[in-house]
């Protein structure tokens, strides 16, 4: 699929970022002849660089032959029309995960948001099309949130994936699609490791409300679901992994084991759902599914090609089909994620 392809991963020093080009360096999907990971933090280039390097430390000079590399870093913005044009100009696919997904940062600060997240989108399509760019495929990494937003972050996100849709009807050589998926499992933010630092503490463990739920997703999953996008997605399409999920009160309890440590309702936070969401009622009618993912259809007559097969009836929520306790301690163990007498966990625990 991409053997001998350029490729541009924008945000790719992030953790999915990372996680993807240790995939695509990997062969699985062939062997490309470039990967550009596109970001504005020259610290984090420095660090990723030195990692595929092998190096724990080093001065300027290991950035003397950067594009001589299969892997290569470009300092850059996503809001910026003209970085994107020139990191571009050779690409024949682009991973577009750049993003503001801190969801209070994004209220606090929602032009901040609205500019990476939408601009930052469009500056991608604009580059394409204005300048003819020979890109082949555009893949748009989205979220649960952007599925009947109620925050910033999801609105921004619910629209980046309307420009990448639409984007089909103007530069038809190029395929744009997405995926989307919910919060992935240890990561930076997330439940778990806010559990873990409050066993260590001997509690309480906070929980917003005893009716949330969430799905459950490993970073290798996400990459999953962009690679299979990537091989089957027709243009406009998004894909989205059926994963299991589980009552955030069972995953406390999993996790507490056999400790004495109480559990704190704390009441649910501004902008936060009782569930996730990744098909709302209104896209059901034109979502079906394909091997392990559901398949939404876009929604623009012009890019449908055939009728949506058994769709589905109602949204696909993580309240729908929830794990046993049994099951859900299984998933834990098998992610290395119980807490143990000394846990030492990074933000890449799943990588």
């Amino acid at each position: 699929m991409l053997t001998d392809k350029n490729v541009v991963v924008t945000g790719g020093t992030g953790s999915l970022g990372k996680v993807l080009v240790r995939r695509l360096l990997t062969g699985e999907v062939g062997r490309p002849r470039k990967i550009t990971v596109f970001s504005r933090d020259e610290a984090k280039q420095h660090e990723m660089r030195l990692s595929y390097q092998h190096r724990r430390a080093a001065t300027d000079e290991v950035i003397y032959h950067n594009f001589e590399q299969v892997l290569q870093f470009r300092i850059g913005d996503v809001r910026d029309l003209h970085s994107v044009s020139t990191v571009l100009r050779d690409a024949d696919i682009v991973f577009n995960a750049a993003a503001l997904k801190q969801v209070p940062s994004c209220e606090y600060f929602p032009f901040e948001a609205v500019q990476t997240n939408i601009i930052g989108a469009e500056n991608i399509v604009r580059a394409i099309r204005e300048h003819h760019l020979p890109v082949k495929t555009v893949v748009g990494i989205s979220t649960d949130k952007a599925c009947k937003p109620v925050n910033v972050m999801g609105m921004t996100k619910a629209v980046q994936e309307r420009i990448f849709v639409r984007a089909n009807l103007d530069a038809t050589a190029t395929r744009f699609i997405c995926v989307r998926y919910g919060n992935v499992l240890a990561s930076r933010g997330s439940v778990i490791p806010l559990f873990h630092e409050q066993i260590r503490r001997g509690g309480p463990l906070t929980i917003t409300t005893a009716e949330m739920t969430r799905f459950l997703l490993s970073l290798e999953q996400a990459v999953d679901t962009i690679f299979a996008a990537l091989a089957g997605a027709n243009p406009g399409e998004t894909y989205i992994p059926r994963v299991p999920s589980a009552r955030v009160v069972d995953i406390a309890e999993a996790l507490i084991g056999d400790r004495q440590i109480e559990t704190k309702i704390t009441g649910i936070r501004p902008g936060e759902k009782v569930h996730e969401i990744l098909v709302s009622e209104e896209e059901a009618h034109r979502t079906t599914a394909r091997e392990d993912y559901y398949v939404i259809v876009p929604m623009l007559p012009e890019l449908v090609t055939a009728k949506v097969e058994s769709p589905l009836e109602k949204e696909y929520s993580s309240n729908d089909i929830l794990m046993s306790k049994g099951e859900l301690s299984e998933l834990l163990k098998k992610h290395n994620l119980m807490v143990e007498d000394r846990l030492e966990l990074s933000e890449d625990v799943l990588a």
